[in-house]
């Protein structure tokens, strides 16, 4: 009996050596004359091996493969392939994405929103409480960090966030409202590493149904130059995240900026004095640049922003006088001025009514 089980050991190491060489002749350059295996049986001649059948692998200790990283919701990186040998350059064949990349930008006043995502479709699953778990922080879309970009500072429900660019995640709840959250670190993949402690903010929104959306969609609605509504649309789900800007606030530092280094240009004083007119603020500040505009050039232009402001302050008489002094000067100006006349002369007889 043991003199049967030492001829199989022997003839199945036999095997390996003669099977050996195939696989190994191009990196090992066999000795000369090697010594025979003592007390060895003469080995089987093996059958050639075919194009078809893979080679037997060289007799090294075998490592235990690793077990692969458990999947995250939303990402569509693939699991149990093999990792390439080492110095072996990784070539990445052009498929397409399950969840492609996708980017959306928002401009409103002076400042930009840019949210960068990718988007997961439903594919016949259970998204929320699902995919998607309930009280667990999930990245608002798919692969790498959702990031969301204020090119100026914003107001989240009140509190300044400064300028910059943010993960953007959400956390869904089954009985209550859920959470936006605003996070300083942006390279995670998705929520991995994901430390509240670097939070910004976090904000309670309650969920609202919306009609089917297979592909994950964020989109910007109510937009106005003091701010505007960025959504997330999944499935039968939409997220509302109201964004409001300082727009006032910038545009006059802007304006205060530029007159400064400008300040005898009577068209920007007239076109400052302009904007505060047309958003019914600072009376006091709009005059004074009105004056100066005035006192630097007498033209149809100034008069009539003059005429509106004394009207907001209920000044009808005099906003009259400038009014008329407008449409004379604008009757002898080029074309372009002459369209606006028809409006002016209904505001005069408006003031007229008012003041009479």
């Amino acid at each position: 009996m043991l003199n049967v089980r030492l001829s199989v050991l022997y003839w199945g190491l036999g095997l390996s050596l003669a099977c050996t060489p195939h696989l190994l002749q191009a990196q090992i350059t066999p000795a000369p004359n090697p010594a025979p295996l003592p007390s060895s049986p003469v080995a089987p001649t093996p059958a050639p091996v075919s194009p078809t059948t893979s080679p037997v692998a060289p007799t090294t200790p075998a490592q235990p493969a690793a077990a692969p990283a458990p999947a995250t919701a939303g990402s569509t990186a693939p699991t149990g392939m093999a990792a390439p040998a080492a110095g072996v350059p990784t070539v990445q064949l052009p498929l397409p994405q399950a969840s492609p990349r996708a980017l959306v930008s928002q401009g409103f006043g002076l400042t930009e929103v840019t949210v960068d995502y990718h988007a997961p479709a439903v594919r016949n699953r259970t998204v929320w409480g699902g995919l998607v778990p309930y009280d667990q922080v999930w990245r608002a879309g798919a692969n790498e960090n959702t990031l969301i970009r204020f090119s100026t500072p914003v107001l989240l429900r009140g509190q300044l966030i400064p300028a910059g660019q943010y993960s953007f995640y959400v956390v869904p709840h089954q009985d209550r409202d859920w959470e936006l959250t605003l996070n300083r670190v942006t390279t995670h993949w998705g929520a991995e590493g994901y430390d509240q402690r670097e939070d910004i903010i976090r904000v309670p929104v309650m969920p609202e149904t919306a009609p089917y959306h297979e592909n994950l969609l964020y989109w910007f609605s109510d937009i106005k130059a003091t701010g505007a509504h960025l959504n997330l649309t999944w499935e039968k789900r939409t997220l509302t995240l109201p964004i409001e800007t300082e727009v006032h606030k910038q545009v006059l530092a802007g304006i205060e900026q530029v007159l400064q280094q400008q300040p005898n240009d009577w068209q920007l004083l007239a076109q400052a004095a302009d904007y505060l007119v047309q958003n019914n603020i600072q009376p006091e500040r709009a005059l004074t640049w009105i004056n100066e505009s005035l006192k630097l050039q007498d033209a149809a232009t100034n008069n009539w922003i003059k005429a509106r402001l004394l009207a907001q302050q209920q000044d009808f008489g005099t906003a009259i006088v400038y009014a008329r002094k407008a449409i004379k000067l604008g009757d002898k100006e080029d074309t372009a001025f002459k369209t606006q006349l028809p409006t002016m002369r209904i505001a005069l007889t408006e003031w007229q009514a008012k003041a009479y």
